[in-house]
């Protein structure tokens, strides 16, 4: 390496000074400039400011003389900006030089292949997801991979719908299932209307992929662009709503024969009225094992229908029906006899009677739904006996705890603590019974409360 005996000159002669681009430097091949950083980077580690060999100190010297050989402004800018220039050309080659090597390491110490990386991110939330592919190149070209957005789920952070599309579009052909809302009430959702709009693109080509989609509506969400979602999700087995203020006509209409898990929970203070019209929705979902419709404006004769209609039901939960008195349970007990029915819940239906309940207790005695398991009927005042509420029903419990071990009765009434003595007592022949055989009833609260 022998360069010219004046760099300052050198230098001077510096064509295209352009800040983004490396000049070249006249009378120097590639192959020099590679000799000279090597040299340059070959120097033994000298760190002591005080030595007269010191790297620092022959910057400053190499710097100051190139300003006095140039004695132009805008020269010394120049050389300036060559200086900064070259520079942060240096660290960020040894920033990737050094990130490079990590991945190396990374890959080399990592005892996981490419493949079973992607399946075990494919198996975290997508918040986890992100954070992964953060940590390191290696990481983040796995986490790249369409198979880690297969099961989406942004319901523990609060994202904008560019990103609810983003993630839809990144999963591709690999897409099954969708989570997205506020998990939290009282959040502020950044989605809009738009949220599920690329379910729809290609002709609802992702949309027929999905086979899992769960919503946290917070009004974000208006009945057109729902319907328009569902209308593209033609493969959904399991759908889930949280807060729903579309029609619930307009979502069963939606479902198909593949629907097996169907949850919808009305919002809170939501007054429109809600009423299953007809049997379409039991013809349209004969495969519906599970099905949940809380908050919802259902009567005793469309809890008959759904139980009778919909043949393979093993779970069904009607919570918070404040029409449903119970009456449907004398139909069922001679219709229904052979249901497939496991669990029901009634909780905080109001409206509950207990001659009703009595009566389905006593058509499981005599062998009816023979497959159900446990049944909830808990509120808040106790079931209704004639004009008055009763929070210690008399139910033929000790009889079932000898016919059917195993099958467990819940009827907690949380009545309100007053000033008599026996409003939390519970009775006797249920703490027996629960104490026997795993059945519960915990009635608390007084015999005859007023409605």
């Amino acid at each position: 390496m022998e360069p010219s005996q004046n760099p300052s000159k050198r230098l001077c002669r510096i064509q295209n000074p352009n800040p983004n681009s490396l000049p070249n430097v006249a009378g120097y091949e590639q192959s020099h400039v590679d000799l000279m950083i090597s040299s340059f980077l070959s120097l033994p580690d000298l760190p002591s400011l005080s030595s007269p060999l010191s790297i620092s100190s022959s910057f400053d010297r190499a710097v100051e003389k190139l300003f006095e050989a140039s004695g132009d402004d805008s020269v010394q800018d120049l050389l300036t900006d060559r200086a900064l220039q070259l520079a942060s050309l240096l660290q960020d080659s040894t920033n990737r030089f050094s990130r490079k090597r990590a991945s190396l390491h990374n890959s080399n110490s990592w005892s996981l292949s490419h493949d079973l990386t992607v399946k075990v991110f494919s198996m975290v939330d997508t918040k986890s997801l992100m954070q992964v592919s953060a940590c390191c190149t290696m990481f983040k070209k796995c986490a790249m991979d369409s198979c880690c957005y297969s099961h989406i789920d942004l319901t523990t952070v609060n994202v904008r719908s560019s990103v609810v599309c983003s993630m839809i579009l990144k999963a591709g052909k690999e897409l099954r299932s969708l989570k997205v809302g506020c998990l939290e009430i009282f959040a502020t959702p950044l989605l809009s209307k738009s949220c599920l709009a690329a379910l729809s693109y290609n002709d609802g080509f992702l949309g027929n992929l999905v086979e899992s989609l769960h919503i946290y509506n917070r009004n974000w969400l208006d009945e057109e662009s729902l319907c328009g979602a569902l209308s593209v999700c033609s493969n959904l087995t399991d759908l889930k709503i949280v807060r729903l203020v579309q029609s619930l006509d307009s979502v069963l209409r939606r479902l198909t024969r593949n629907c097996q898990h169907l949850f919808l929970e009305k919002e809170l203070g939501y007054v429109k009225p809600y009423r299953i019209r007809g049997l379409s929705f039991e013809r349209n979902c004969p495969n519906m094992t599970s099905l949940s419709l809380i908050g919802f404006d259902l009567s005793d004769r469309n809890a008959y229908h759904l139980i009778k209609g919909l043949r393979k039901l093993k779970y069904l939960n009607l919570s918070r029906t404040k029409r449903i008195k119970g009456r449907f349970f004398r139909d069922v007990s001679h219709d229904c006899k052979d249901s497939l029915l496991e669990t029901l819940i009634l909780q905080d239906c109001d409206s509950l009677e207990e001659r009703d309940v009595c009566l389905f207790l006593n058509s499981l005695l005599i062998g009816n739904f023979r497959f159900i398991r446990h049944i909830d009927v808990s509120n808040t005042y106790g079931l209704i006996y004639g004009d008055r509420r009763c929070s210690k029903p008399v139910l033929p419990l000790e009889k079932l705890n000898e016919e059917r071990p195993g099958f467990t009765f819940v009827a907690e009434f949380r009545t309100p603590a007053s000033s008599s003595s026996s409003s939390s007592t519970s009775t006797s022949s249920s703490a027996s019974s629960s104490s026997s055989s795993g059945n519960s009833s915990s009635c608390s609260g007084t015999d005859d409360d007023e409605d």
